[in-house]
């Protein structure tokens, strides 16, 4: 359960930090909050699949050393999300609430791209790969929910320190991962 919450934790907190900038700019009915909560769900419950299918095939590629990267790739979700901060989130959030087709899936991938890296390392942790997807979309259903509502009620340094707490629990994350691989 421990190991659970080390993956969804983290994730929750970016989709919280996520859906409150987006909240802040302009969602103000039932049916925009449902809609921008599915594309959360969508992508942050599917890239995850992704990653564990590109690990997986990487993995028989280069033997032991793909643990190592798994975990390298945990670590660097984190740096991202550390590193990246605010810079577009206000630009994107505004774009994702009125996008269709195809932007609409280049959006959901860039607030999805930290759910690829764990899905990379699903596999290095030992935990049940359904459970954990199903966790991550209903995570990513009511962070996104409870953004989307607080967003404008919460000051912007909120939404910073909830996305900055995402990254490093993200970066303890992958040393955990790592440190497991070294001690094997």
């Amino acid at each position: 359960m421990l190991k659970l919450l080390a993956f969804v934790l983290p994730l929750g907190l970016d989709s919280f930090a996520v859906a409150a900038a987006i909240g802040a700019v302009q969602v103000t009915t039932a049916r925009q909050r449902l809609r921008i909560s599915l594309v959360f769900v969508i992508f942050e419950g599917g890239m995850p699949l992704i990653g564990l299918g590109l690990g997986s095939a990487l993995a028989r590629g280069i033997g032991p050393a793909a643990d190592y990267l798994a975990a390298a790739a945990v670590i660097g979700a984190g740096a991202w999300i550390l590193l990246a901060g605010d810079k577009d989130e206000e630009d994107r959030a505004s774009r994702l609430t009125s996008s269709h087709g195809l932007a609409l899936v280049a959006l959901g991938i860039s607030i999805s791209m930290d759910e690829l890296a764990i899905g990379f390392s699903i596999g290095l942790a030992g935990v049940p790969v359904a459970v954990v997807i199903v966790a991550i979309a209903l995570q990513a259903f009511l962070a996104a929910q409870l953004g989307l509502a607080l967003g404008a009620k919460i000051g912007e340094r909120w939404r910073e320190r909830a996305e900055q707490v995402a990254g490093i629990a993200l970066i303890l994350l992958g040393a955990y991962l790592l440190t497991a691989q070294l001690v094997r």
